[in-house]
């Protein structure tokens, strides 16, 4: 345990990408950010920038990298948050997957209109 503010929990994880990999979660249960209450939002993500500071400066890394899953590649079906330190030239390429680029503009127009289309009815 690296972090107990009591509504936040920030741990080691015990397969870390690199040493200081910690995971950060809600103490209620919430399995995806989208059941976060909207009043929890907040302190989730103070403590997350708290801990991503921390982990920079407490592993003297360059930078870190801060990743949610949300179903897919969730391996455990809480709401955490990934604060991997980072290195220049550690190994580790953009987002650990392969980039693509839209076909076209019209591609890229339609996707975001989609996106926004769902925004307007939330």
């Amino acid at each position: 345990m690296v972090l107990d503010d009591g509504a936040v929990l920030a741990f080691l994880d015990v397969r870390p990408v690199f040493p200081g990999h910690c995971l950060v979660i809600p103490r209620e249960h919430h399995e995806l950010l989208a059941d976060l209450p909207g009043q929890l939002v907040g302190s989730y993500f103070a403590a997350v920038q708290r801990l991503a500071t921390a982990v920079e400066r407490g592993m003297g890394a360059d930078g870190t990298f801060l990743g949610i899953n949300n179903r897919v590649s969730q391996s455990v079906a809480h709401l955490h948050t990934h604060v991997v330190p980072r290195r220049f030239k550690d190994g580790l390429r953009g987002f650990f997957w392969p980039r693509q680029k839209y076909e076209s503009d019209a591609d890229m127009a339609a996707v975001a209109a989609a996106i926004r289309a769902a925004l307007a009815a939330a």
